[in-house]
């Protein structure tokens, strides 16, 4: 099972976090300018944003394990 920690904060999560705000304002912004909400082209966009700021962040906050001999 997958541990996530607040206390590992980095500047990874932070990064994280900023690529998804760029990806929701993204999308947010060409909602705002064309009045479309249905487009595989800003959605193929958004995505190149938001998966890697979710994996990111998740894998930032994770416990790290630490191997003792």
């Amino acid at each position: 099972m997958i541990k996530i920690n607040l206390k590992n904060y980095s500047f990874y999560t932070i990064f994280s976090v900023i690529l998804i705000l760029i990806g929701i304002g993204l999308w947010l912004d060409w909602i705002i300018k064309y009045g479309v909400v249905y487009d595989v082209g800003i959605y193929s966009l958004v995505i190149v944003f938001l998966i890697p700021g979710i994996v990111g962040f998740i894998i930032s906050l994770m416990d790290k394990k630490t191997i003792e001999d």
